[in-house]
């Protein structure tokens, strides 16, 4: 029998020598009571090191050496310790000799010091988002990753691309495997886009759903520098507690908070930045194309001047972001306040974006904090200059500044712009720009409230509610000297618009935790509902008799007067409701299983469909908890997981299920003309969601402490009753076309990641982290039992005028994105294509056939891989990103359209038009424009996306607390084969890889930057 020692405690901290000076001193003790204990303490054990106390302070900062306020600071072996302050500063009492200090932080890797006998010790935590022992943010809440069953991955702020992002999911660009974001081009009012397990609709939209602190908004919704953390659920599982918005994948961003007591604390940063063309596409200068005119060239013309469009029309823009935070509270109300001043400038002139972000919180708690009270106010105003009617970007600039001709002065003799209203699709690009007054104002205002109460331990009660508004005005002016006078004589073009959205959410729910010996229960249940209402009105008019009001005083135009301009309304309202339920549970936390459904309800599904079920189930064994892997030195974390999970997407129309009504033609009735209402197209009211299955299996694994961290994840998502258009008889129709549920797609893929601390020194610390993807997309069919597509497939996109040729063919068991054309194998003696004709022999192409068409390739990259390096020396860090996407092709429609002779009637041309084709001649100058295979290259890419280099400089008796200054570089350098400007295009629809001639060119973007701590 085991038995018990009366000084036992003594024992844990006492070996050797101690020992038996411990049993010296308290013999005498146990026989005499004239000597109190503290006597003996204080003479004979205080002598000893470990009895000594030493102050022991420093800095906890993160890799990047940003101040971690709220860490928790402890002696290894005692159970209570301190938190760093809002700079990450600390200071402990230890004692002496060799005690070891414990730092751990919710998201970073845990760090154990030997203190040994100094009395500073500073140091840097790493972001672990795969580590077991961190806490993610799942649909309604948290859970700890090692309880986790779904697939889930979450990004903390200081593992965040560092440099200059426009939203949020720049900030987390290849750092999610699976979560692919492109930026096709640098439009300062541009967004990301996301592809994110494959392409799963073929008429619905494809965005994520974003939750920012738990209701809904978009990727701009707030400010990137005001984001503590992103976590993405990424299968069925995980999602399908969002029911009828979760099919694209959920995104929970969740903004900087202020946990416990914190003094009043200033947080600044700001950058400035400047942009350069990644790549200029060769055209012809004005000497090369005197050339043409001189060899005869037909539509060549020299006009004596020598003018460089692309310089007339970009510039080198400066841009500038300034971010300021006031954080504090105490333990019973925490404040935050933060502002943002974004001022970005394009690379062409006069596109802008002026973006000013405010946000307000405030958490109160009360009795003993079982009552806490949140209040979030929070919007942004937006500003930038309309290049177009109800657009930022005049897409026909750029394409104007690339073909204008060189010989072209910008304006002539007299002042007046050079054009050429003879010539289709032909403008001055700066009379585009110069000839154009527009402005575009969006103001976004949140109101978020929460009220959460835990009656008994284990019970948190929860109702939030919230409230968003956006309302955007927009002007538009053409003046009397714009082209479009010139050339459709409009003299002079006004529009005007407003829109306002309102979208109020109101959210319960309760959460139970509870425990019975070694079984884990934690069950949700919750009821959700939200309304939607839009508003929408535009008109237009033209033939004004001044400049001088430009679109503000629309009403002045002469077309309103002759009931030629038009002016429209538009209003929607939508409704959806949600009840949902989650029970998860563990054994001995190495057996865990997850339950869920959601049953939602919404307006916009017809009448025979008005709600939907949508279930889940996962489970996990966490393997390396079993004790047969106890005494495992390598294996730290194993969990074995796999789940099932059904989610859903709404239709983007509120009213597609319903027989609409439009205005026709007039009739007389009663001696008097009135104007008919008539359905305007057919009604629905089997029309629902498109419903997704999705089966993920996947393994966590740690290895030598966690300093290998990683995931596995299979998958595969079937997506039914996806939405198309069919073709129906009249009768029993009154229209030959509606919108209904038939087709279906596959996606499947894998998923790796792993994070690698490959040096963790005092002073040195390197991390690594790779992380690939790949999916394989089909369309499984197109027609059910009601409605069919006869065909099996359809074609999707154009290549516009003068070829007008669908880009890509959608069609049953062929994977989405497909490029639908004609193969060109060879060019005959006079400089004319030769395709491959539907016999795989040679043939003319004046002699094409519709069925000649094949297959080219596609758009869709089928791998992606990101690798991404963090490196710190002392109080210098390094970061490092690269990505890249292979397994697919890009349609050059530059190319296309300006390496062909034919062309130079309309502008001017790339210096390649004149090379020879296939090694042998140049086209004819009479070759019409033809999409064929010629122009479809291969678009792999590999790119050092983001450098950052930083410095903490260290500060000693002074009011900043910490400060940094960094210097970065994005799209720095990109390694392909590809001739056109960048390969990373458009990634979602149903035409990827389209390298538009029209598409904002892409930059290269440098950075300057400091941030400093108050």
């Amino acid at each position: 029998m085991k038995r018990s020692f009366p000084f036992r405690p003594c024992w844990i901290k006492m070996v050797g020598a101690t020992f038996c000076q411990l049993a010296i001193v308290s013999i005498p003790y146990l026989n005499s009571a004239a000597k109190p204990a503290s006597t003996v303490l204080s003479g004979s054990m205080a002598a000893h090191p470990w009895y000594q106390q030493v102050k022991v302070s420093g800095t906890v900062t993160d890799e990047s050496g940003v101040p971690l306020p709220g860490v928790s600071v402890r002696v290894k072996g005692e159970s209570e310790g301190t938190a760093t302050d809002a700079a990450g500063r600390y200071s402990i009492s230890m004692p002496g000799g060799s005690s070891t200090l414990i730092f751990s932080y919710i998201g970073y890797t845990p760090q154990e010091v030997a203190a040994g006998s100094r009395t500073t010790v500073n140091v840097r935590l790493a972001a672990t988002e795969t580590s077991l022992n961190a806490v993610v943010v799942v649909g309604y809440g948290t859970q700890k990753r090692e309880r986790v069953t779904t697939a889930i991955a979450s990004v903390k702020s200081g593992n965040f691309v560092k440099g200059a992002v426009q939203d949020a999911a720049q900030l987390v660009r290849g750092k999610v495997a699976g979560l692919n974001v492109i930026t096709p081009d640098a439009n300062p009012t541009g967004t990301a886009q996301i592809n994110f397990r494959g392409i799963t609709t073929l008429t619905s939209g494809t965005a994520p759903l974003v939750l920012i602190d738990g209701v809904p908004g978009t990727l701009t919704t707030v400010a990137p520098e005001d984001i503590e953390s992103i976590d993405v659920l990424k299968d069925g599982s995980a999602a399908a507690i969002y029911g009828t918005r979760g099919t694209n994948g959920v995104i929970l961003i969740t903004t900087r908070k202020v946990n416990g007591a914190m003094p009043p604390t200033v947080d600044v940063h700001s950058y400035v930045t400047t942009q350069r063309i990644r790549r200029r596409l060769d055209f012809m200068n004005a000497a090369e194309y005197r050339e043409l005119v001189a060899q005869g060239k037909p539509g060549a013309f020299d006009y004596g001047a020598s003018t460089d469009w692309m310089d007339e029309i970009t510039r080198t823009p400066v841009s500038h972001v300034h971010n300021i935070s006031l954080r504090g509270g105490s333990q019973q109300t925490s404040y935050i306040v933060n502002l943002n001043y974004r001022n970005m400038q394009g690379l062409i002139l006069r596109s802008d974006n002026n973006m000013l972000y405010p946000r307000l919180e405030v958490t109160h708690r009360m009795f003993n904090g079982k009552l806490r009270l949140n209040a979030n106010l929070g919007g942004y105003q937006q500003t930038f200059f309309a290049g177009t009617d109800g657009s930022s970007y005049r897409g026909d600039v750029y394409r104007n500044g690339l073909t204008y001709n060189p010989t072209d002065p910008v304006k002539d003799a007299n002042g007046n712009w050079t054009e050429h209203t003879d010539k289709t699709a032909y403008a001055n690009p700066v009379s585009l720009l110069m000839e154009t007054e527009g402005k575009h104002q969006h103001t976004n205002f949140r109101t978020l409230g929460t009220i959460t109460y835990a009656p008994i331990e284990g019970l948190e009660l929860k109702l939030l509610g919230s409230r968003d508004l956006y309302n955007s005005v927009r002007g538009y002016y053409e003046s009397k000297r714009h082209y479009s006078t010139l050339r459709d004589g409009r003299n002079g073009y006004a529009s005007r618009g407003t829109t306002r959205s309102e979208e109020n959410l109101l959210e319960l729910t309760a959460n139970y935790q509870h425990t019975i010996r070694d079984h884990d229960f934690t069950a949700l249940a919750g009821y959700s509902w939200r309304e939607t209402s839009y508003q929408d009105y535009w008109m237009q008019n033209w033939d004004f008799p001044t400049d001088d009001f430009s679109y503000n005083n629309i009403g002045a135009g002469l077309a309103l007067a002759r009931g030629e301009a038009p002016q429209n309304s538009y209003q929607s309202r939508n409704k959806l409701v949600g009840y949902f339920f989650r029970l998860n549970y563990s054994f001995r936390n190495k057996y865990l299983l997850m339950a869920s459904i959601r049953r939602e309800g919404s307006s916009k599904f017809g009448r025979n469909n008005k709600y939907g079920n949508f279930p889940a189930i996962s489970a996990g064994w966490n393997i390396r908890n079993e004790n047969f892997l106890e005494g495992s030195r390598v294996l730290s974390a194993l969990k074995l997981r796999g789940g099932f999970g059904i989610t859903g997407t709404e239709p983007t129309d509120p009213y597609m299920s319903l027989n609409r009504l439009n205005f026709d033609t007039y009739t007389l009735i009663n001696g008097q003309w009135v104007q008919v209402i008539n359905p305007a197209t057919n009604a629905n009211p089997d029309l629902r969601w498109e419903k997704k299955e999705e089966t993920n299996i996947g393994v966590d694994f740690g290895l030598w402490n966690n300093r290998v961290t990683g995931s596995l994840d299979l998958y595969r998502r079937v997506t039914r009753d996806l939405l198309m258009d069919y073709s129906v008889p009249t009768p029993p129709y009154l229209y030959n076309t509606i919108r209904a549920n038939a087709a279906s797609m596959e996606n499947k893929g894998i998923e790796f990641q792993v994070n690698i601390a490959a040096i963790d020194q005092e002073d040195l610390k390197w991390n690594t982290a790779v992380n690939y993807s790949t999916n394989r997309n089909k369309l499984l069919s197109l027609s059910d039992r009601n409605f069919q597509l006869a065909a099996g497939y359809f074609d999707a996109g154009t290549t516009e005028e003068p070829i007008q040729q669908p880009i890509a063919r959608i069609q049953i068991g062929q994977p989405i994105g497909n490029f639908w054309g004609f193969k060109s194998i060879d060019i005959d003696d006079q400089g004319y294509w030769i395709i491959e004709g539907k016999d795989g022999h040679p043939k003319p192409i004046a002699d094409q056939q519709a069925d000649d068409k094949q297959v080219l390739g596609n758009g869709l990259p089928k791998h992606y891989l990101n690798f991404n390096n963090s490196i710190s020396y002392k109080n210098l860090d390094l970061n490092v990103t690269m990505r890249g996407a292979f397994g697919f092709q890009v349609l050059n429609t530059p190319r296309m359209f300006y390496a062909a002779p034919v062309m130079l009637t309309r502008g001017n041309l790339l210096r390649s038009a004149y090379d020879n084709i296939y090694g042998k001649r140049p086209l004819a100058d009479d070759q019409s424009l033809n999409y064929v295979s010629y122009y479809i290259e291969q678009g792999d890419y590999w790119k050092i996306d983001n450098v950052t280099i930083g410095y903490n400089i260290p500060l000693k008796n002074t009011p900043i607390k910490a400060l940094r200054v960094y210097a970065s570089g994005s799209n720095l350098i990109t390694f392909t084969k590809y001739s056109g400007i960048d390969p990373e295009t458009g990634v979602t629809g149903l035409t990827p890889g389209l390298d538009d001639r029209n598409r904002y060119p892409a930059t290269t973007t440098y950075t300057l930057g400091a941030s400093f701590t108050l």
